[in-house]
């Protein structure tokens, strides 16, 4: 995954793991998530719906989305189940790739065993300075802020 900078200028990559990297499994121990009270962020969330429905409006006007093509192999160890799921990832990748113009999703089964790898091309515009100024219409709402608190003391 590649950030560009007006399409020239890298400013972030990464390279996902994949069957040939090692995953250390002492660190997955040692990062253990705290229980959250999910009852008590809902109540703080509840006044700032509305305000996050018309943020995320102006968030989807200043994404454009150029392309986006990705290619599933899933399998499982049961053949009956690769055929149930694969048909039920086939349902709703018809449903999803008419939405948009340049999206482009696909999937094909793997009997072989259990696998899932994936490939893909996905290219995102987003114009971060339009998104300064309803973050900050955002962030001015006195419950946003109290939402936001709220996250930070669960932390």
């Amino acid at each position: 995954m590649k950030i560009l900078i007006f399409k020239k200028i890298k400013v972030y990559s990464i390279t996902f793991p994949s069957d040939d990297d090692e995953i250390d499994e002492n660190e997955d121990e040692e990062n253990e998530p705290k229980k959250r009270d999910i009852k008590k962020l809902f109540e703080l969330a509840k006044p700032c719906f509305n305000d996050f429905k018309i943020y995320l409006k102006s968030v989807f006007k200043i994404i454009n989305v150029k392309k986006i093509e990705n290619h599933l192999i899933f399998g499982m160890d049961s053949f009956a189940d690769t055929g149930k799921y694969i048909g039920i990832i086939w349902g709703i990748f018809s449903i999803i790739n008419p939405m948009h113009k340049s999206l482009h999703l696909s999937a094909e089964p793997s009997f072989s065993g259990s696998r899932l790898d994936g490939r893909g091309t996905n290219e995102v515009e987003i114009y971060p300075l339009k998104l300064l100024v309803p973050t900050i219409r955002l962030i001015s709402k006195k419950d946003v802020r109290t939402f936001i608190r709220g996250v930070w003391d669960e932390r």
